[in-house]
């Protein structure tokens, strides 16, 4: 919105040519998402204790966790409030990715918003059914994939890392294919949201990987001489990313341990569902396996754990899944846990970028 007010009087006065620039945007759309939530931060806190919502611990997790019980959460509001209001302001709102990717943001958070609302102020202990929430994430997903695959220019070929001229041709299929990523990353986003900050630091990291990805695919000059698809108007998702790790620092201040807010799925559905979207705009789909390689991971035990359970009438290859309860049952302090998987989530991130050049 800024963007499109300011941008128009370049012509009038120099200064407001710098509204040109992807990379002076990005930078002002972090900054500001930063301090909306920054800002924002206490009063929403002291906003939530006083309605008395507060996070329900479950009585089979970990012992060390009981004393989190009553933080408040639906923490998600402030970081969605963030992203999108950053984006609008930044962002070139006559791009039409812009708006999908906000629809993302809005929907899932509003799935979130619903299943919190209903656990934590109504007190219904499991919120949404689990196949009530599935569906109503599917039947978004599958939206924002028809929307993706009907953008004029879209290419509808899957990227595979380190193979150049590999890039199957899905067609009408690629609705489908883009729906199961943005799904599987929100849920792996929101299964990995279990410790003070442990989601939203390689979300951070996640969300700046990408901003180099949408950067370079939206330029033709670089994504010409990387080899990689030129996403015609995809240089614009780097503004948003930009939003999205902006809100996350900001929120990763009051969310550090010992946290003082959680996000509940308010944020980590949508957190998920906007990188995942994001990752089908800029063509770099599978990398996403790596640059959110930890997310994977934490989603991956948990289908391990459960299958199998069932298959051997009750044993278990984890302690507990996800997998950051298993290290805690290990004997590994919270606060080594979240840090080393940040590191994890960097050097996957590093590795990823890697692939630009490695192919």
């Amino acid at each position: 919105m800024i963007y499109n007010l300011l941008y128009g009087l370049y012509g009038d006065i120099s200064f407001f040519n710098l509204f040109r620039y992807i990379t002076f945007r990005t930078i002002y759309g972090t900054i500001t998402a930063f301090l909306i939530c920054f800002l924002m931060g206490p009063w929403l806190i002291d906003k939530l204790r006083s309605l008395q919502i507060g996070q329900y611990i479950r009585e089979c997790g970990p012992e060390s966790h009981l004393g989190k019980a009553g933080t408040p959460t639906m923490g998600g509001v402030m970081i969605l409030l963030a992203i999108i209001g950053s984006s609008l302001l930044w962002a070139d709102i006559k791009n039409p990715y812009v708006w999908i990717v906000l629809l993302a943001a809005a929907g899932f958070g509003l799935i979130g918003f619903t299943d919190d609302y209903l656990m934590q102020i109504k007190k219904r202990s499991k919120g949404l059914s689990a196949r009530g929430k599935f569906t109503l994430q599917a039947l978004l997903a599958l939206l924002i994939g028809w929307l993706v695959y009907s953008s004029p220019g879209f290419s509808t070929t899957v990227t595979v890392p380190f193979l150049k001229n590999v890039q199957p041709d899905l067609g009408f299929g690629y609705i489908f294919f883009a729906a199961f990523v943005i799904v599987g990353c929100s849920n792996a986003v929101n299964l990995t949201d279990g410790l003070d900050g442990l989601a939203t630091g390689p979300m951070i990291i996640a969300s700046i990987t990408y901003m180099v990805f949408a950067y370079v695919s939206g330029h033709a000059g670089i994504a010409e001489y990387l080899q990689i698809p030129f996403i015609k108007n995809g240089g614009e998702m780097a503004v948003l990313c930009g939003a999205t790790a902006g809100a996350g620092v900001g929120f990763l201040w009051f969310n550090s341990y010992p946290a003082q807010i959680f996000m509940g799925d308010t944020g980590s559905l949508p957190l998920g569902a906007i990188l995942g979207t994001i990752a089908v705009i800029t063509k770099q789909e599978i990398l996403l396996v790596i640059v959110g390689g930890l997310f994977v991971m934490e989603a991956l035990s948990v289908i391990i754990q459960v299958t199998y359970f069932k298959l051997t009438g009750g044993q278990r290859i984890f302690r507990m899944a996800p997998l950051h309860h298993h290290f805690e049952l290990k004997g590994w302090q919270e606060p080594k846990v979240i840090v080393r998987f940040w590191i994890i989530s960097a050097m996957l991130a590093l590795l990823a970028v890697s692939t630009l050049k490695i192919r």
